[in-house]
């Protein structure tokens, strides 16, 4: 169905589909055959990549206006998706290495090269991910980023002189310890080295970094702006998704804690209060505090590489989307992103989402927004339909613009 942003609670003349004056359905958009459409979505996590789901919305949209010219861009936060969104647009070129997954298995990571190879731009879910795991396998008390150390490395030996980390969507709560375990540090209690997980640092006394690591810059985009400890810091935000109970929670807590001191007193810096920090089970802090490296929002990297600015000025409407709008999606994910910058060229902005949480806040970003999942459709078989649902919902949207 297309979402009246008015049936949330909100009059629907604060909230018009197509304007923000007047009462209910605002006039139409005067259609013409040279309307410039924008559609730029994120992933449908768990069901289409952004690529497809751009693909698909640009499918259902020529069914009711054929003669428009319809761009497609898909776009990504910094979680999953951001190198094949980074790679296709700049025209990227694909490579694989052997790391260790979450779990310590063996895996073949993807990462991509741009700038002829002097720029690497890769992702901490492909070596340690949740995806990789499965559910009655997570175990956040073992589960290692050693990998995204490797993936690090693996990039360097190729060439690169700078790199972007998409983080997001890993399977890990370490801080980072395993990464910088790959990458020569050591993690002592007295005379002994630590080499189990993140359990292990409430025993930790001494870091001792390697004499001759030299990286390259290294930029995080980060798809959150948690903090590394508190009630809404990596453990406690992350922590049960990851596959830790509740009294794991607490030792995850105190150990990441433990980490953040050492690190302070040891290498003599303290990200532990940054936002960004807490992402990917508290990476943002290892990448930070072990590698030097930059941390920016997710979606403002992705932006800039992909030139999506540019590409909204020169729009009519932007579609965006994602496969829920929630909370979450205000505090910097992709849809917000593009709403804003939708609205700082005053464009009319749109979004196609697999579910919607309804809230003033979310609804007052668009202009109006389709919704996959009815009442009568579960979360399980919208997933399952979500081409067939994408296109009908864009044909219903391109209807309203005629």
């Amino acid at each position: 169905m297309l979402f009246d942003i008015g049936t949330a609670g909100v009059p629907a003349a604060a909230f018009p589909l197509c304007s923000r004056a007047g009462r209910g359905f605002a006039p139409r958009l005067c259609y013409h055959r040279w309307m410039r459409i924008l559609v730029a979505p994120d992933k449908f996590k768990g069901s289409l990549g952004a690529a497809a789901v751009a693909a698909n919305i640009a499918a259902g949209l020529r069914e009711t206006l054929p003669d428009a010219d319809i761009a497609l861009q898909p776009i990504a936060d910094g979680g999953e998706g951001t190198v094949a969104v980074i790679a296709a647009a700049a025209g990227g070129s694909w490579h694989s290495c052997e790391v260790q997954d979450a779990a310590g298995d063996l895996v073949m990571a993807r990462y991509a090269t741009i700038d002829e190879g002097k720029n690497a731009v890769l992702e901490t879910s492909e070596a340690a991910g949740l995806w990789r795991i499965p559910t009655e396998h997570r175990d956040p008390m073992r589960a290692s980023s050693h990998g995204v150390g490797e993936l690090i490395l693996a990039t360097m030996r190729a060439g690169a002189r700078e790199m972007i980390v998409g983080l997001g969507g890993s399977a890990t709560n370490d801080g980072g310890l395993g990464m910088a375990r790959a990458l020569g540090f050591r993690f002592l209690a007295e005379a002994e080295e630590l080499i189990g997980g993140p359990g292990d640092l409430l025993r930790l006394t001494r870091i001792a970094a390697p004499d001759s690591l030299r990286l390259p810059k290294i930029t995080i985009a980060a798809d959150v702006r948690n903090r590394l400890l508190g009630e809404t810091g990596a453990t406690r935000t992350f922590g049960r998704q990851k596959g830790a109970a509740p009294e794991q929670i607490e030792t995850l807590e105190k150990a990441l804690a433990k980490l953040a001191d050492i690190v302070t007193r040891d290498l003599g810096c303290d990200f532990r209060d940054q936002a960004g920090a807490g992402a990917a089970g508290g990476l943002g802090f290892g990448l930070l505090s072990f590698c030097r490296a930059e941390l920016r929002p997710g979606f403002e990297v992705v932006a800039e590489m992909i030139g999506l600015e540019e590409k909204i000025r020169g729009a009519d409407i932007v579609i965006t989307g994602e496969g829920r709008l929630d909370a979450q999606t205000l505090a910097g994910k992709a849809p917000a992103g593009v709403a804003k910058l939708a609205r700082r060229w005053r464009k009319k902005v749109y979004a196609i989402v697999g579910q919607l949480e309804e809230s003033t806040q979310i609804l007052a970003l668009f202009d109006g927004i389709a919704v996959l999942r009815t009442p009568q459709l579960s979360c399980a078989d919208a997933m399952k339909n979500a081409p067939q649902l994408l296109r009908e919902r864009a044909s219903e949207l391109g209807r309203r613009f005629r």
